[in-house]
């Protein structure tokens, strides 16, 4: 495993002053923040000029983390979570993170984090990191570190200088949790 005590410090003490990251994901470049402060979650907004009414998913370390926040994950889901694949998944309700993330009926989109990186960095944060793509709204999704606007470049807090020179893709696949614990596959 790499060593990335040095990057995850850095990301670590901008989520702590309520700042804003563009790193790599296991998807495409993301912007994020820490999940619990209001005041970073409304800075991603208005640095992705999105409306707010449109929710922004998180990413947790694993099912211990992603338990904590939401309750018990059905059995049903199970499957979907241990898969290779990243797989968002849609749940009705949350609690411990900021209001400003969930959709109009209160629900929230969050993935358990295959990159080592945001694990090690979530891990530290001891919460979940907001990520979000790192563009514009309405304008295409980076797959590569250059296609990055200079907007949200300069807008974030902290960059992490690591796997600038990927292309990164795969986005994530996205299911729904009902409230009576059925699956909808939104995205397969």
């Amino acid at each position: 495993m790499v060593d990335f005590s040095t990057q995850v410090e850095d990301a670590l003490a901008s989520l702590k002053q309520d700042g804003t990251l563009l790193y790599p994901s296991d998807t495409i470049w993301g912007i994020g923040c820490d999940a619990r402060s209001t005041q970073a979650v409304e800075a991603l907004y208005r640095l992705k000029q999105r409306e707010d009414s449109k929710a922004l998913i998180c990413l947790v370390s694993n099912r211990v983390m992603l338990e904590t926040y939401v309750g018990k994950i059905p059995e049903a889901l199970l499957p979907y979570l241990t898969e290779s694949r990243p797989t968002t998944v849609i749940y009705p309700t949350i609690s411990g993170v900021s209001n400003r993330l969930c959709a109009q009926d209160g629900s929230i989109g969050i993935r358990i984090a295959q990159d080592d990186f945001c694990q090690e960095l979530i891990q530290a944060l001891g919460a979940p990191l907001v990520s979000t793509s790192a563009n514009i709204s309405g304008e295409a999704s980076p797959s590569h570190y250059q296609e990055i606007s200079p907007q949200i470049l300069s807008g974030v807090d902290h960059i992490v200088p690591l796997r600038q020179n990927e292309t990164q893709t795969q986005a994530s696949r996205i299911i729904r949790l009902q409230n009576d614990n059925s699956i909808t596959i939104l995205r397969p």
